[in-house]
């Protein structure tokens, strides 16, 4: 009885020794979001040059 004993708790202790692997661990990628910007934001710029050119010519 006592080896039964001593054989589960050696088993035990063995089972937490190796519960961890020797495998490298899986690391996810982070996420990457890309705010999405309009088409119309580089057509700003040269109307508002425009509009601003004219209104100079106007005068």
């Amino acid at each position: 009885m006592k080896k039964l004993v001593l054989a589960a708790a050696l088993t035990a202790a063995a089972s937490t020794a190796f519960a961890g692997s020797l495998a490298d661990p899986i690391i996810e990628a982070p996420v990457i979001v890309e705010e999405a910007t309009s088409s119309s934001a580089g057509v700003l710029v040269p109307l508002l040059i425009l509009v601003l050119v004219a209104a100079a010519l106007a005068d």
